[in-house]
């Protein structure tokens, strides 16, 4: 069935505008608790559990609450985890034996949005068919449980404190962070409590940045989307390295001594190359954003590599499907699942000091042969109703720069998920080049959509 509400993360949007209005989540609610309560075979009496957890949005307190009243309604107990990062929830949903947990976050996205994303009992996105079940229902009159039968709620007081030590148990123990100073960029959201308690507690000397949340600072000027202030951070204190997190933790990005930036591919190749050198490498799922250089680095090391679409979700599918477990996005969103069911920051710069540490390397010598290739990406506004993929002249115009580009190129054309935009990405060893064709295949578009 199509989608009404649920988008690939769940359903987000603007504060008080629809879908994210206080209404609409309690029917959210009660929806996923009467869909969780029909399906799960519980001991009788017993009701089914849901974890909640938020980052540090304002709003949350707000949706927080219109959440656990349409679960309560439905007959679902819930527990309240408070700010925690969204893999957290992931965690804590499975180590409690809960049926379902749900996170209240925008993830990188400004203060003034937000959203909502569950997990199954195992820690993974929901099935596709109790989504979809869950979307039936909202259309579907509130009818309040009997009032012995209305669930309950409690707030989980160690939320932070189990998770923080999951994350530690993902380090080998063999190894420690003493010696190395860290600037830690949190984001102002929900890993500012846990995040540096977890490298600090393993001998990492830290310094925080993004650690002050008011319900309005979340990713403003800092975090992963916005690492000058961790580049800054590290050169100002010396650091050794940086870490930046995004507002609800999934994903990180690195700074080097020297105040280099390391996005999601370089770090992927890190944990990777480690990996293979251990032993313990099947292959590495990227998307079609990840740099061509980093996809020819891969494959010198002798390891399979695929592509899956733009988004973490796709790339989990085809790790599945493969029976892979390392893969990620060059936004930071990085996925180990010999460690964790989903992508996490924290979990993931850990892997990445453990490589350095094993091989007692920094981040540069660590890249070492991954030369990444220029890129250049144009947005082209579509007119409405106009059909891209169907033209002969843009197609022409691709075919053009792929054969020109062979091997040592690539290109591709996406559309924009939330905006009336083609996006126009070419990539190649010459920036000259691969400027030449971008622009001349986001010309071809312009005049397709005159005629």
């Amino acid at each position: 069935m199509a989608r009404k509400y649920f988008g690939t993360d769940g359903v987000r949007g603007k504060v008080g505008e629809a879908p994210i209005t206080p209404d609409f989540v309690m029917r959210l609610g009660y929806a996923a608790g009467k869909a969780l309560v029909g399906r799960e075979h519980l001991p009788h009496g017993e009701r089914p559990g849901v974890l909640i957890g938020k980052d540090t949005r304002i709003s949350g307190y707000m949706l927080e609450a219109a959440l656990e009243a349409g679960f309560a309604a439905a007959g679902a107990d819930v527990m309240l985890a408070g700010p925690i990062p969204t893999p957290a929830v992931a965690h804590l949903t499975r180590a409690l034996r809960l049926q379902a947990g749900v996170v209240i976050s925008a993830s990188h996205n400004p203060y003034y949005d937000n959203g909502i994303k569950f997990f199954s009992a195992d820690g993974s996105k929901l099935p596709d068919a109790v989504e979809e079940e869950i979307e039936r229902r909202l259309d579907e009159p509130m009818r309040c449980a009997e009032s012995k039968g209305l669930g309950k709620a409690r707030r989980i007081e160690d939320a932070a404190g189990r998770y923080i030590e999951f994350c530690k148990s993902t380090f080998p123990n063999e190894l420690d962070l003493r010696g190395l100073r860290i600037a830690l960029d949190c984001a102002n959201g929900a890993a500012y409590h846990i995040a540096p308690s977890v490298f600090h507690e393993l001998g990492g000397e830290v310094v925080p940045v993004g650690v002050e949340p008011n319900g309005l600072n979340i990713n403003a000027d800092c975090g992963a989307t916005r690492p000058e202030a961790l580049r800054a951070a590290v050169l100002q204190h010396r650091a050794d390295l940086g870490i930046a997190l995004d507002g609800d933790g999934d994903r990180v990005l690195m700074v080097d001594r020297q105040g280099e930036i390391y996005d999601g591919d370089k770090l992927l190749y890190v944990i990777a190359r480690a990996r293979q050198a251990a032993g313990r490498l099947d292959g590495v799922v990227g998307t079609l954003m990840s740099n061509l250089g980093f996809e020819h680095a891969v494959r010198r090391l002798g390891v399979p590599f695929e592509r899956a679409k733009v988004g973490d979700r796709y790339v989990l599918e085809l790790l599945q499907e493969r029976g892979w477990k390392l893969g990620g996005e060059n936004s930071g969103h990085i996925l180990c699942l010999d460690r964790h069911t989903t992508g996490d920051g924290i979990i993931s710069a850990l892997q990445v000091l453990a490589a350095l540490r094993e091989g007692q390397m920094d981040l540069d010598q660590a890249c070492a042969g991954l030369e990444f290739y220029p890129q250049v990406l144009i947005n082209v506004r579509l007119t409405a109703g106009f059909d891209w993929k169907s033209d002969t002249a843009i197609a022409d115009a691709r075919e053009t720069a792929e054969a020109t580009l062979g091997e040592r190129g690539r290109v591709l054309l996406r559309p924009s998920g939330t905006e009336p935009l083609l996006r126009v990405m070419v990539e190649g060893q010459a920036r000259e080049e691969v400027e030449r064709h971008a622009n001349r295949i986001a010309e071809v578009v312009r005049r397709a959509m005159e005629h």
